[in-house]
């Protein structure tokens, strides 16, 4: 008998597939009307004016608008155990270039190094 295995996907995961596999063109669209509302700042980032991290709304959940930017321009399925990392640092970047997924650790570890050392934003 072959061993079966059982893959446990979170809500979050199970939403973004929906999302990628039945309604790319719209979470596109509505990406892209996103970021057409951001202004690149001087480090290159684009930031959205609001207080605190940017949130949208797709098809019924709400989520930071810089998750739901990498998602959908990367087709990323991702669950809430993985973070979306600013590379530059800025929490209110949603830059498709500055996102990448991690750990909480790997954030954490971002987030020291950015205290430590700065940011290269040559290397961006």
């Amino acid at each position: 008998m072959k061993d079966v295995y059982f893959e446990l996907q979170d809500d979050s995961e199970l939403w973004l597939l929906d999302v990628i596999n039945n309604h790319y063109e719209e979470a596109l669209a509505r990406a892209n009307s996103l970021l057409a509302q951001t202004v690149e700042d001087e480090n290159g980032c684009w930031v959205k004016a609001t207080q605190g991290r940017p949130k949208m709304r797709f098809r019924g959940r709400q989520v930071a608008a810089a998750r739901f930017v990498y998602c959908v321009v990367n087709r990323a399925v991702i669950g809430t155990t993985t973070m979306v990392r600013h590379r530059c640092g800025n929490e209110l970047c949603c830059r498709p270039e500055h996102l990448i997924e991690g750990s909480a650790a790997d954030n954490k570890r971002d987030d020291w190094d950015h205290w430590a050392n700065g940011v290269d934003f040559s290397l961006l």
